[in-house]
């Protein structure tokens, strides 16, 4: 199926209430990089945490790739603040800092195999069983990113080790595929109306302000959330595709 229409098909697909999406049990999200939680699933953390839901999240990459020449923020700096912009963000979602843990891969060579994938996977797992979770959330398998797509992998790699969880997907870079790109068979899952908790997740991904204002400045290769990128992600909807075993 073209991307185009797949991802016309997703933004149709029914609008379920988080229970009958996750039916019981804890939810973990996995984002590859700071911000990719609040982005695509920040409405889904709020909604769970106001239900009572157990949810952890797991953010992948140390996310320095974002301003990789910036004098003022060298990794390490950029790393410690990135880190604590989504505990932020996570703040305004409800979910307390215990419950996000850092794998710190490198941002932009996150593995989709090997030995530091299958440790990340086991940080997935660790985190599953620590909140009884029924189903896994991470970003599409078509994502045009890189750290994205080795997401998806580690996130099947933890379900398999899981046996029976379900796996969602979210997209994020998605919706930037050339129209025409395969990306298989048409899309099954649901849509999280999260209108009532938009000024939450709009808070969470505010608190990124590396990622969306010009607090650092002096990297020309810096990158910077778009407004109307950040607009499409605070509209009334999130979308979770599911994936098949």
């Amino acid at each position: 199926m073209r991307a185009d229409a797949f991802l016309a098909a997703a933004a149709a697909l029914p609008v379920r209430a988080l229970r009958e999406i996750v039916p019981a049990g804890g939810i973990v999200v996995v984002a590859p990089h700071p911000d990719d939680e609040s982005l695509g699933c920040g409405g889904l953390i709020a909604e769970a945490r106001a239900l009572g839901v157990p949810l952890r999240l797991v953010v992948v990459s140390d996310g320095v790739g974002s301003h990789p020449n910036s004098p003022s923020h060298p990794p390490e700096r950029l790393r410690t603040l990135r880190e604590s912009e989504t505990l932020a963000a996570a703040a305004h979602l409800g979910l307390a800092a215990e419950h996000v843990s850092f794998l710190g891969l490198p941002d932009r060579f996150v593995p989709d195999s090997g030995p530091d994938a299958e440790a990340a996977a086991e940080a997935v797992v660790d985190a599953a069983r620590a909140c009884g979770a029924a189903a896994l959330f991470v970003t599409w398998a078509h994502d045009p990113h890189c750290d994205h797509r080795a997401s998806a992998a580690i996130a099947s790699l933890a379900r398999d080790r899981l046996g029976g969880i379900r796996l969602y997907a979210y997209p994020v870079w998605g919706w930037t595929l050339p129209p025409e790109t395969d990306v298989g068979p048409p899309p099954r899952g649901a849509r999280l109306a999260v209108s009532h908790r938009r000024a939450a997740k709009a808070a969470a991904v505010a608190a990124h302000r590396s990622q969306t204002t010009d607090l650092i400045a002096d990297d020309p290769e810096g990158f910077r959330l778009e407004p109307a990128m950040i607009a499409r992600f605070v509209e009334g909807h999130e979308i979770f595709i599911e994936v098949a075993p």
